[in-house]
């Protein structure tokens, strides 16, 4: 599956108007979303946030010259070949700040358990050849030891067609 965040960001003069304008503009964005047949489980808010946007001059005190509103989406495409169509949608319904995306597995544990049990293998024939190398036998094992090492992922390259860029498609490929 492909995870992404998208959001709106909207600015206005006080924090109300703010807010406001963001939440016309996320309702949009989440109906895009239905319409496209995201389920509601895979959609999740992951942040809204509202901060005092200042004007600094040297030699005097900050001035609130407005006000920014944030909400920002945490969405789960399960049909990846779907994604980028979706992502376009969402920048004409007012998303103006994409994230991602990240491409994983949904329910890992089945792989994962096959990897673990690949794993054992290849030390076990590792240990043998070391043992048998060394003139020794193994007879038991004496620590396993896991841990998750993060390794970042390849972005994959967006190609732009070479048309006109209200023609273009955003396209996402799961590698």
């Amino acid at each position: 599956i492909a995870v992404i965040s998208a959001g709106v960001v909207t600015q206005a003069p006080d924090a109300a108007s703010a807010m406001s304008q963001n939440a016309m503009r996320m309702t949009r964005v989440i109906a895009a979303l239905r319409k496209a047949g995201v389920a509601e489980k895979d959609m999740a808010t992951s942040s809204i946030n509202l901060s005092p946007q200042y004007r600094y001059a040297q030699n005097e005190v900050p001035v609130i010259t407005g006000y920014q509103a944030n909400n920002t989406l945490t969405i789960r495409f399960r049909d990846v070949g779907k994604s980028g169509a979706i992502l376009d949608a969402l920048v004409r319904e007012g998303a103006n700040q994409i994230n991602g995306p990240t491409m994983t597995i949904d329910n890992p544990d089945a792989a994962l358990d096959s990897a673990r049990i690949q794993a054992i293998k290849s030390a076990q024939a590792r240990a043998a050849l070391y043992a048998g190398a060394a003139g020794l036998k193994v007879k038991r094992i004496v620590s396993i030891n896991e841990s998750q090492d993060f390794a970042p992922q390849p972005m994959p390259m967006m190609a732009m067609a070479r048309s006109d860029m209200a023609e273009a498609k955003t396209e996402v490929l799961p590698g």
